[in-house]
């Protein structure tokens, strides 16, 4: 077991941690990823489209905080397994549905599955962390980020031409998925009070300290809304981007695929970075800059050539994604005993904003065209001025002086 002997940091257990978000993300990315096949097999509208991710991000977001509470109350660390069964069925489910509704269905599931694995890995990640939080949620994030930049390359090379029925292949991947967690599970016990002992010694990044239910209540509305005005932009892209490029620069499927996986594989950067630049300046700056920074170039955007469009993708990405391990952790620094509930919650919000988002954008798809979508969306980033309503913490304060 690897652990550094200034922070108490378990790096063993946080790469395996990363390395099965990665899987867990890998496969729920299939599903936006297969969207242009689902399109048209089942000749599907943006309308439908949209009602795809927003059924799997409610099933990921309504549960997580449930699954939270409870294991902050009764913790279960075989709980991820538990949830990786879900997400292999749903997979299996959505290779050979026959119709619409079975979709819906299928991504249901995959969304429970996650719903049940985000809460209690993110509890071990707090755990494992030792003195480097920023660090810690950067390496497990990465993993998500870049198993959600992984669906669509997968896509481009074995979903579009060997067909839907292909995904059922995948299903390997959560076997794997699932011996991992289970080993990871075997570990909790050791980790946790390791955890605690830190804490109790009072070492830096392990202390409880207890905020005015004031400053608590306005720093979860503040990261509320931001968590939404960022997954709105980004669900754009997840979504729509594949259409986008599709009808304004006349890219064939696997291109468009391609162009995809550099936007996420930019998120996957954009949150180690954001997580170490965490630790280093304090989660106060960091989420003002990467809520604010990304507007002047997302005003470029729908006016760019095909080449600019890349380039912007990238920086863009690379910007905005930085905000979330700053915005995880400040949450869990205002309730540091509630752990799960936290990461249940943020996650949740992932999830249930993103698909309220993206069914919302699939109207305006629908009734004023794709590039309209991303003309508006240019101006979402502005919301990042309301960060100056964010409470600094004692921890951050101390960083700017």
């Amino acid at each position: 077991m690897a652990i550094t002997a200034r922070s108490g940091t378990y790096l063993s257990v946080l790469v395996v941690l990363g390395v099965t978000h990665l899987l867990n993300d890998l496969m729920q990315s299939l599903i936006p990823a297969a969207y242009p096949i689902l399109k048209e097999a089942y000749e599907l509208d943006f309308v439908q489209i949209g009602l795809i991710t927003l059924t799997f991000q409610i099933a990921g977001a309504l549960l997580q905080p449930v699954a939270g509470m409870i294991t902050d109350r009764y913790p279960a660390p075989y709980s991820p397994v538990v949830g990786m069964m879900f997400t292999l069925s749903g997979l299996v489910l959505l290779a050979f549905a026959p119709n619409y509704s079975m979709i819906l269905g299928s991504v249901a599931c995959i969304g429970i599955g996650s719903s049940i694995f985000h809460p209690e890995a993110t509890r071990m990640a707090r755990y494992a962390a030792g003195g480097r939080q920023g660090l810690a949620q950067g390496i497990f994030q990465v993993g998500g980020q870049a198993g959600g930049a992984l669906g669509p390359v997968l896509a481009a090379l074995i979903i579009v031409p060997l067909g839907q029925a292909s995904l059922a292949w995948f299903a390997v991947i959560a076997l794997l998925a699932m011996a991992m967690l289970t080993w990871i599970g075997s570990q909790q016990r050791l980790i946790s009070a390791a955890f605690e002992t830190l804490r109790s010694r009072g070492r830096k990044g392990t202390q409880v300290p207890s905020h005015a239910p004031l400053t608590i209540g306005i720093g979860l509305i503040v990261l509320t809304f931001l968590m939404f005005t960022k997954n709105a932009y980004g669900e754009s892209f997840r979504s729509f981007y594949t259409f986008y490029l599709i009808e304004r620069f006349g890219l064939t499927i696997p291109a468009s695929q391609m162009m995809l996986f550099i936007f996420l594989i930019a998120a996957a950067v954009g949150v180690l970075i954001g997580g170490i630049l965490g630790d280093r300046f304090g989660r106060y700056r960091i989420i003002w800059f990467s809520m604010l920074g990304p507007l002047p170039l997302t005003l470029i955007l729908p006016y760019a050539d095909l080449f600019w469009t890349g380039v912007l993708t990238i920086m863009i990405n690379l910007i905005m994604a930085s905000a979330f391990a700053s915005m995880l952790i400040y949450a869990m620094d205002l309730l540091p005993n509630r752990i799960g509930l936290i990461g249940g919650l943020f996650y949740g919000l992932n999830f249930g904003l993103g698909g309220i988002a993206a069914a919302f954008l699939g109207v305006m798809a629908d009734r004023y065209g794709i590039e309209t979508v991303f003309q508006f969306c240019a101006f979402l980033p502005i919301a990042g001025l309301l960060a100056w309503f964010l409470p600094p913490l004692d921890e951050d304060v101390g960083r700017q002086t």
